[in-house]
């Protein structure tokens, strides 16, 4: 019991990210650089905070330095910038691997055959326990110009949408969202997902069905694609993944999906692109 009293007073004991270490996290994490000053000052607030009351620790020889601490922790409060950091409630750590982590899975087939196989992946949230990163990724999202991933937010918008019991693409809204309703939310996904499907569709039956998926020469024939075509996958992946183009690279996904993106600065209660 005293060591569980301990742990929960370290975790909400305050955080004070150094200047310099500000300074060269923000350098690092390009996106972030539309925000003015008074938005800065609330990232770092959250970020702070995020480090004090999320337990952060590392997997397979990691060495979690503070860098590497706040880094994940800008990414990860840039959604809920305007939102809280209540909006990550429930759970309580993150977990970092130094590069993608193996993850055993067990899936039976539509006629009752097991399969058993081991995944790489770069990121994942479970419902109720922790965020699992690689840093790798994190790190590589986050800095590569161009591209629009970022695989801390989108494991921590998963988080999000868990709010509600179950990762569908609908999260809960809150009294900040006067106008969303549950209708106006499910209809705009629904038509976004069911036409960025439509044009996954129309470049996988023009692919040579010799063609490896995971091969480069696969992963050009998606390169038109406003978002990385993960997001066809089902509805919460498809706000997952959009909800990292809307913070990292929003033109495309703007052009794409002008309602989507409406919907989801509504649901942020921010517009990454500059006003016109």
């Amino acid at each position: 019991m005293l060591q569980m009293l301990l742990d929960r007073l370290k975790r909400s004991s305050a955080v004070v990210i150094a200047d310099e270490l500000w300074t060269a996290t923000l350098a690092a994490v390009p996106f972030v650089a539309r925000l003015d000053a008074s938005e800065r000052a609330r990232l770092r607030t959250l970020a702070a905070q995020l480090i004090a009351r999320k337990q952060m620790a590392s997997a397979a020889g990691l060495d979690l330095t503070a860098e590497i601490q706040v880094n994940i922790a800008v990414q990860a409060s840039l959604p809920v910038l305007n939102l809280g950091f209540d909006w990550y409630r429930g759970w309580s750590s993150i977990v970092v691997y130094p590069r993608e982590f193996m993850v055993p899975r067990r899936v039976t087939d539509d006629d009752g055959v097991v399969h058993e196989y081991v995944e790489p992946l770069a990121g994942e949230a479970w419902d109720g326990g922790p965020v699992i990163l690689s840093w790798e990724d994190a790190q590589r999202s986050a800095s590569e110009t161009g591209s629009a991933c970022c695989v801390v937010i989108h494991e921590f918008v998963h988080k999000i949408d868990l709010l509600n019991g179950v990762a569908n693409g609908v999260p809960p809204f809150s009294a900040k969202h006067s106008h969303l309703t549950f209708n106006r939310w499910r209809a705009g996904l629904d038509d976004a997902f069911e036409r960025f499907t439509a044009e996954v569709e129309l470049v996988e039956a023009e692919m040579p069905e010799t063609l490896d998926p995971e091969s480069d020469e696969a992963q050009r024939c998606y390169a038109h694609l406003p978002i990385d075509a993960y997001a066809a996958e089902d509805k919460a992946e498809f706000f997952a993944v959009s909800s990292e183009a809307f913070f990292v690279q929003p033109a495309p996904l703007h052009q794409a999906f002008p309602d989507w993106y409406s919907l989801l600065a509504e649901f942020f209660l921010q517009d990454p692109l500059p006003a016109s």
